[in-house]
């Protein structure tokens, strides 16, 4: 019998579920902060292995040698006695990269203690409050570790923008990675990486966010996303400071066997004035851009060389650096992507971002037309994957069975997170959704003549009013009727078999059998070989398409909470509500670079068949998936008919 736990939460206190996690998560402290008078510019201290896990540097500790230091700019290595010394700064992350084979202390909410925020003024009067000022340089600031024999072979979960407005969606947080956590085996689950967009704009429920996904028991590492930006901040130098008063530097770098982490900041808030970008400009509103700063790529230059070449490098960033769904849009991936890949060179290297709330695989060589002008980049250099969004489609839709918005993403994936599996710089990865199993990997449906006029309208209605309205759509999920009842008429009139891998790579193998007979190979519909994105209902997912059309809550109202609790919100406080209409088009499924598709035969018989799908990834393992579907001469009449019974 599957084992099944429930999260409770109590005031102030972290539970982990028993058998949940084999790991140590006692370890909770803090760095040494020493405190006194420092005469001179140079932030000292001592990185030194805690033997009695006070997190102190105590009489016979000893230092430990060769831990890589920084101040955000220069990064030092640690002496033979485990001392390091940096020039200093009114405003810096002091941090260590955490090496292999050691664990930093973690806070009672497992976040990793590994820095020391300086900001001798503090930060600006901020709506979420920022930085208190830290005053002068402490005497020492030393950086506690422990022993911790990972070795190669472990296993990090990655999660695309979970971004909650509200203590509701923060319940729906609870609800997904929540249980999800406490319910699975974590003992070989080394990290938690959040890619951005923690939180959707109030950075006040922080702490309660923490605590939910405190109970895996698994150290957090966190990305700065452009949804936990301090917006009322006048310069990106405080533009992050609730961000790291939570959680840390806005980037860091951490080992883990053969895998060198590298988190970085590419969100310059406000950009106005600073980007030479129309949406930067002085008199336009208060924007952000995709872009990392000068001083962030001097500091990754002097952190890599410090790293083996043969090591994997995993990029963690919030914004895409290049991205299929908004393959034409600046602002969505990173201006100065060129300088980052001459940094990397030929090293390994994977990519991971959030941000588009959509799963994407791009894979070397991979290139859509706008990236160039976007990134002043062409093909890919190295694997990168978009990871999708926990929130998915910004918690909308109808309530799943788990009592969660369905929420299905752009590209047509459920919501979900990734598995990575590493083993020394090799790594497989895995797309999850909160209600499968890892063998779900993909759904399959038809796009026929039928869907496609329905999908038109549609779409026009979304261009045409505003979403949510008052104003009856022309068709709903009902007038599409059975998708997988499929006339003679739509077969002569071209119906494809659509079949979204919603991990698929350029690399993946997708066919399809018809009753057991010859295997028909399906194509990607798009190519990747520099072209534009194909958009329409002609290159649609119709079954994400169909969720997507018709939300029922919207319509939902009740006489105790009136119009307070009608429909749903999302966002600041957008109020869904009115008849029961469609996502707003940007949200559609209406293209996807994970949809394969083929025609089927114009000659199937009437009758019932049987469709068998499998699709292999770029790893060589094989997932497959079965329906049953109809060919009728005309659809019947599928509703009751009074006349028999007259």
């Amino acid at each position: 019998m599957k084992k099944l736990t429930l999260t409770l939460l109590l005031a102030g206190t972290s539970a982990f579920a028993s058998g949940a996690t084999a790991k140590d998560a006692s370890y909770v402290g803090s760095v040494d902060v020493v405190r006194g008078d420092h005469a001179a510019e140079m932030a000292t201290g001592t990185v030194f292995v805690d033997t009695n896990r006070n997190s102190r540097l105590d009489e016979g500790e000893i230092g430990l040698a060769g831990v890589l230091v920084s101040n955000g700019k220069e990064v030092v290595v640690t002496g033979p006695d485990g001392t390091y010394e940096l020039p200093s700064y009114d405003d810096m992350n002091l941090f260590i990269t955490k090496p292999a084979g050691y664990a930093t202390p973690v806070s009672e909410d497992m976040v990793p203690q590994f820095n020391y925020v300086h900001k001798v003024a503090g930060s600006p009067d901020l709506r979420f409050g920022g930085i208190d000022p830290t005053g002068p340089l402490p005497q020492a600031v030393n950086f506690p570790l422990i022993e911790d024999n990972v070795g190669d072979d472990f296993q990090c979960l990655v999660f695309g923008d979970t971004q909650p407005y509200t203590n509701a969606e923060i319940s729906y947080v609870r609800k997904t990675v929540g249980n999800m956590l406490t319910n699975r085996d974590n003992s070989k689950t080394e990290c938690l990486l959040f890619e951005g967009d923690v939180m959707g704009d109030d950075l006040s429920l922080y702490p309660r966010f923490k605590k939910i996904v405190a109970t895996g028991g698994v150290p957090q590492y966190y990305v700065a996303g452009n949804h936990d930006l301090d917006f009322d901040a006048k310069s990106d130098a405080d533009s992050f400071d609730t961000f790291r008063r939570e959680f840390g530097p806005e980037y860091y770098s951490f080992d883990i066997g053969q895998v060198h982490f590298v988190v970085l900041d590419d969100v310059r808030y406000p950009c106005n004035g600073v980007d030479a970008h129309a949406f930067c400009d002085l008199s336009a509103k208060p924007s952000y851009n995709g872009v990392i700063s000068e001083r962030q790529l001097e500091w990754l230059k002097n952190d890599l060389a410090n790293v083996p070449e043969d090591k994997l490098i995993v990029l963690n960033a919030h914004i895409p650096f290049v991205t299929y769904t908004d393959a034409s849009a600046q602002k969505h991936q990173v201006d100065n992507l060129d300088k980052l890949y001459d940094l990397i060179g030929n090293r390994p290297a994977l990519g991971l971002s959030g941000h588009t709330h959509t799963t994407e695989q791009i894979l070397p060589g991979e290139f859509f037309a706008g990236w160039e002008e976007a990134t002043n980049t062409g093909p890919a250099k190295f694997h990168q994957i978009v990871t999708g969004a926990v929130s998915g489609s910004w918690w909308a839709g109808d309530l799943n069975n788990s009592g969660v918005p369905h929420g299905t993403q752009r590209l047509g994936s459920p919501r979900g997170y990734y598995v990575l599996d590493f083993s020394g710089p090799d790594y497989v990865d895995t797309y999850m959704t909160f209600e499968g199993t890892q063998d779900d990997q993909m759904h399959v449906s038809f796009n026929t003549p039928r869907f496609r006029s329905w999908a038109e309208k549609l779409v026009g209605y979304t261009e045409l009013y505003d979403v949510p309205s008052d104003v009856v759509p022309p068709v709903t999920v009902n007038d599409l009727g059975d998708m997988d009842m499929l006339t003679k008429d739509d077969l002569a009139d071209t119906t494809y078999v659509a079949i979204n891998v919603w991990n698929g790579s350029k690399d993946s193998k997708v066919s399809f059998t018809i009753n057991g007979g010859p295997v028909t190979e399906a194509k990607r519909t798009q190519k990747g070989e520099g072209e534009e994105v194909l958009d329409g209902p002609v290159y649609a997912d119709p079954l994400a398409l169909a969720k997507q059309s018709t939300n029922g809550r919207i319509a939902v109202k009740s006489t105790d909470g009136g119009d307070a609790t009608a429909g749903f919100y999302t966002w600041q406080g957008t109020h869904w509500t009115g008849v029961a209409g469609p996502f707003q088009s940007w949200m559609l499924s209406t293209k996807s670079s994970h949809l394969w598709r083929a025609e089927l035969p114009k000659d199937l018989p009437v009758g019932v068949h049987t469709l068998d799908v499998t699709t292999t990834d770029r790893h060589g393992r094989t997932f497959t998936l079965a329906k049953t579907f109809e060919i009728v001469d005309e659809l019947p009449q599928m509703t009751w008919q009074e006349k028999f019974w007259q």
